[in-house]
């Protein structure tokens, strides 16, 4: 998944990492929002259920389908008649209920400091972070008047050194490229701060494309009269914000910046490009940037990052940084000028009057999104102080709300679920000996954390004050970069989180060879402990399969146990696994959510495959665990509380945006990974004819 900054890749996203981590953590941030993909279900197939077939969870059936036609629809079908998604939202699903049920616990746990004389001084910032976002009346009261000392040394730039100067400075460590498949800035250029792809023994700086105020180069580029129509849109959205804050002209402006910002996303990667870690694996010195993307004066813009004591990058995006850099030169200073104004009001605008809000609102949420009505005000001052203080609010949920009993009993169902995956590993009839070696010790040094890090951060750097919500968001940026980049150069941590303890979400970190799984998700639907283990290892259990998988995917199968990048397959090992592959991808690629539109194979296969080999894994496991137990009744928990878990309807103009950008395919679609299950099959009478119905032969099987 991933995260807020984004509701599985690298992240799992349970299409959590896009649509709960963007509803949730990151609510109407000053980054604009990421939604995951959705779902509606598809077109149901007249048809009964298989008599004798047990109905678990069957008030949200559907009787009138069978299982083998549409498996996502026959085990969700009330709950998507009766379920209408809020106004609020771009998506509805069993993840995004349980955040808003997280939400109202975890605000007022944040209220309740406000009068606490025995809370903290980390808890009373986090108090004090909230308030002041919620304090409309002093924002409103001084209108644009904090936007002008930002807006008055854009406006004092005089030359392109002083311009290189300034793109450096906006640089922020706000991309994630392989825990959280997040890609996208406004900022010029984004960085990632990890341990390096081939030196596990220090943390190196990751350079990736940025600079786009719309999601990705598919919405500046491609043809489609949609996107088109979103173009159009964009740019008076940009004319707005101009005008908001005072520069006249704001229409030719908006023209100029768009155009720039076109020229932009033509030297971006695209989305499906950008998760292969072979084309990012490009090692530059400080020294090569002039060679190699020549037209910014690289020193001038390290130096103003804090970076110019770095000696390596690793680039992962080489035609964004040629690109970019070309324009910084071709292009003229006063366009640059004003592309730098708009992206600096559009990323504030959240901490800025009613109107500016409303006007971000009107594009990222009605247009891009297809939500009808803004979050109230108090959903978005937590998610903007999850932003800026995750671990702290991570803290006080903890305490409060994740009793150590759950830890222990998860702790053990990760252990089984390991433990069923190396079994498989260990019958794969394909693989060699010493492929098969290098999986177990993957799966031996395996770090998984259950609940909250070992160790919590420290925010005794961010300076709060109660009434300057703004002042608070700028300091909570720059204090995050500042601790990013103190990491450079300094030994790994295996053990740190890439996910709050509050988020409704899980992880793999392949460069740590590490799982998170925070407190959050580790309750009713996901996880019940008066539920029956059939149906927790179908929804929980599939959940902590998929991020074990994803070490075995096609990006995580290609890190060892250390978290080096290097290939420790055999040729033959090798070309069976991307054999196996390729047919999921077809499998995908025949996939249409909507006549003009289908999933990207290719672009969502390290979620597919860990959706695959996770709920293979998960379904050992409980076999196992229920031993003589186990039948063909407690199958079909299993399998239904696996397709429970993804019930999800998504607005259209989400689930397309979902389908352009994200990783994951649409959650009817991870349903359907049962019919790659044998005992799917057995369980719900499926024959052939019915729609999801595959031969032994034509079903896929990876690990």
């Amino acid at each position: 998944m991933k995260t807020s900054r984004t509701p599985i890749k690298t992240a799992i996203v349970l299409a959590l990492c896009g649509a709960v981590a963007a509803g949730q953590a990151a609510a109407q941030s000053n980054a604009p929002a990421r939604p995951a993909a959705g779902a509606t279900a598809a077109a149901p197939q007249a048809g009964s259920a298989p008599s004798g077939v047990s109905q678990p969870g069957a008030s949200t059936a559907n009787v009138a389908l069978r299982p083998g036609d549409d498996f996502f629809a026959w085990t969700n079908g009330a709950w998507l008649a009766k379920t209408e998604i809020p106004a609020d939202r771009s998506r509805w699903g069993a993840m995004d209920n349980l955040a808003e049920e997280n939400n109202q616990r975890i605000v007022k746990l944040i209220e309740d400091q406000a009068g606490n004389k025995s809370a903290s001084a980390e808890a009373r910032k986090v108090s004090d972070y909230f308030s002041a976002y919620m304090n409309e009346s002093a924002i409103e009261a001084r209108g644009a008047a904090p936007l002008k000392p930002l807006l008055a040394k854009i406006a004092a730039i005089k030359d392109k050194a002083a311009l290189t100067r300034a793109l450096g400075e906006t640089l922020r460590a706000d991309v994630d490229p392989l825990n959280n498949t997040d890609f996208a800035t406004e900022n010029v250029f984004g960085l990632w701060v990890a341990q390096g792809l081939h030196d596990p023994a220090r943390n190196m700086p990751y350079l990736l494309q940025g600079g786009l105020g719309m999601p990705d180069r598919a919405y500046y580029l491609d043809a489609a009269e949609r996107m088109a129509g979103l173009r159009t849109k964009y740019q008076q959205h940009i004319a707005v914000m101009l005008k908001l804050a005072g520069y006249p002209d704001a229409e030719a402006r908006a023209a100029k910046v768009f155009a720039l910002e076109v020229d932009i996303a033509s030297g971006h990667a695209t989305r499906a490009d950008s998760a292969d870690v072979q084309k990012a694996d490009n090692t530059w010195t400080r020294r090569d940037f002039a060679a190699n993307a020549p037209g910014l004066d690289w020193a001038a813009f390290f130096k103003a990052a804090r970076l110019d004591r770095q000696d390596k990058f690793i680039v992962w995006h080489p035609s964004a940084m040629q690109g970019t850099a070309a324009l910084v030169e071709r292009i003229d200073l006063a366009t640059w000028k004003d592309y730098l104004a708009f992206h600096r009001i559009n990323q504030m605008a959240n901490v800025l009057p009613k109107a500016f809000v409303d006007q971000r609102f009107a594009f990222y949420g009605k247009d891009l999104s297809g939500t009808p009505q803004q979050s109230v005000r108090w959903k978005r001052a937590l998610g903007a102080t999850n932003e800026a203080m995750d671990e702290a609010v991570g803290k006080l949920y903890v305490a409060k709300y994740f009793p150590a009993e759950n830890k222990a009993r998860l702790q053990q169902m990760v252990a089984n679920i390991v433990d069923a995956f190396g079994k498989r590993v260990d019958k794969l009839d394909w693989m060699a000996p010493a492929t098969r070696a290098q999986a177990k010790e993957k799966l031996k040094v395996l770090y998984v954390g259950v609940g909250y890090p070992d160790k919590w951060k420290s925010y005794a750097g961010l300076k709060v004050v109660p009434d300057d919500a703004f002042g608070n968001a700028l300091r909570a940026d720059q204090f995050h970069y500042e601790q990013r980049i103190a990491e450079l150069g300094r030994k790994p941590d295996r053990t740190e989180w890439a996910m709050p303890p509050q988020l409704v979400n899980a992880v793999n970190l392949p460069l740590q060879n590490a799982l998170n799984f925070p407190a959050a998700i580790l309750q009713p639907p996901f996880f019940d402990p008066k539920a029956a283990d059939a149906v927790n290892y179908g929804s929980i259990g599939a959940i902590i399969g998929h991020e074990i998988s994803h070490s075995f995917d096609d990006q995580g199968a290609q890190f060892d146990a250390q978290g080096r990048l290097r290939d420790w397959w055999t040729k033959e090992d090798l070309a069976h696994f991307q054999e196996a592959s390729s047919k999921l991808v077809a499998q995908y690629n025949g996939y249409k959510p909507f006549p003009d539109l289908a999933v990207n194979g290719q672009q969502t296969l390290s979620e597919n495959l860990a959706d695959l080999a996770g709920l293979a894994a998960a379904y050992d496991a409980y076999r196992a665990a229920a031993g003589k137990n186990a039948g063909e009744e407690m199958d079909r928990q299993f399998f239904t509380g696996y397709a429970q878990s993804w019930r999800t309807k998504a607005r259209e103009a989400a689930e397309r945006r979902g389908i352009a950008t994200d990783g994951h395919a649409p959650p009817q679609y991870r349903t359907a990974t049962v019919r790659n299950i044998d005992a799917w099959y057995k369980a719900f009478d499926v024959q052939p004819g019915q729609a999801l119905y595959l031969p032994p032969e034509q079903r896929v099987r990876v690990w």
